[in-house]
């Protein structure tokens, strides 16, 4: 199955280790092979993959909680800034 990620949205966290840290959304698409009419046609998996903005993967559980895969760095939502 050939996959393609399409950016969601972007958001600061901070990580446990005290660094700020930018983590990036995207909704893993998968090719609509159905239709045969010559044009690439995508659709959602309904996977969300996370990665920080230098491409490391993070792992986020169902509870809202995120961890840099392969690492002990928590992450936290950073708080926004008012305008």
């Amino acid at each position: 199955m050939e996959l393609r990620l399409q950016f969601l949205e972007s958001f600061p966290v901070q990580g446990s280790d005290g660094a700020s840290y930018k983590v990036l959304a995207y909704e893993r698409m998968a090719r609509d092979e159905s239709v045969a009419d010559g044009l690439e046609r995508w659709e959602s998996t309904g996977v969300v993959e996370y990665r920080l903005e230098d491409g490391r993967l993070v792992d986020a559980g169902s509870d809202d909680s995120m961890r840099i895969a392969g690492s002990s760095v928590s992450l936290t939502r950073a708080a926004p800034v008012p305008h």
